[in-house]
């Protein structure tokens, strides 16, 4: 099965320690290589996915990958690029990661990958869409996160949460802790290893299943 090569993991590797223009033109060979490598590997997860999530059909992996170059416009660190790869499969592609739940591969070495999903930071109209789900049907989130599928790969959801109960709700709702949430997300911390291996496509298809259901009930507002 298709996996991530080491080469990929070296070449990023190699760039956060030579995080600056010269390095990465001189090295761009490489980094073309480790680009089609990922691109690759997304490519492939798309053609299993859509046997599940069919709304996918269609999309492909370059409208998914997300540029290596950083945006330090408003940033007090002026490296120039990411030191990891990532990719969000969501209807649509990339661009609309702020309108949809979707799935997400993150490439970076020192064991700092991550397979997951979700949604990260809706935006208000979304939000507040979700946080009156789960006021009235937040029977049907808890189950989908206590499920033994999503609770063995997952464990639990994280995200930035509020401190105190959003407006509007009490604090004795006894969904609280999900209201509270600022960002919807499911992660799995992955190994270089499991990276490298050729059981990481299996280990990234199980995660994406398990995670379906709540990438659902997100996206039914």
């Amino acid at each position: 099965m298709k996996s991530i090569n080491k080469s990929t993991l070296k070449f990023l590797s190699d760039l956060k320690s030579n995080n600056y223009r010269d390095w990465f033109q001189q090295n761009r060979m490489s980094y073309e290589e480790a680009l089609s490598d990922f691109k690759s590997f997304i490519k492939v997860l798309l053609e299993d996915i859509i046997t599940f999530d069919p709304i996918l059909e269609g999309l492909e992996a370059k409208n998914c990958v997300y540029r290596i170059y950083r945006d330090i416009r408003f940033s007090p660190d002026k490296t120039p690029y990411k030191s990891h790869m990532g990719a969000v499969i969501v209807r649509g592609g990339r661009n609309n990661a702020g309108r949809y739940a979707g799935y997400y591969v993150h490439i970076e070495p020192g064991d700092k990958s991550i397979i997951g999903g979700g949604a990260y930071m809706p935006p208000s109209p979304w939000l507040s869409a979700l946080r009156e789900k789960i006021a009235g049907e937040g029977e049907g989130l808890v189950e989908i996160i206590n499920n033994r599928e999503f609770a063995g790969v997952f464990g639990t959801i994280g995200g930035e949460k509020l401190k105190s109960a959003p407006r509007g709700y009490l604090k004795d709702n006894p969904y609280i802790e999900l209201l509270k949430h600022k960002s919807f997300l499911a992660s799995r911390t992955v190994t270089d290893r499991e990276v490298t291996s050729g059981d990481f496509f299996n280990i990234t298809m199980q995660a994406f299943k398990a995670i379906k259901p709540f990438n659902d009930f997100l996206n039914e507002y």
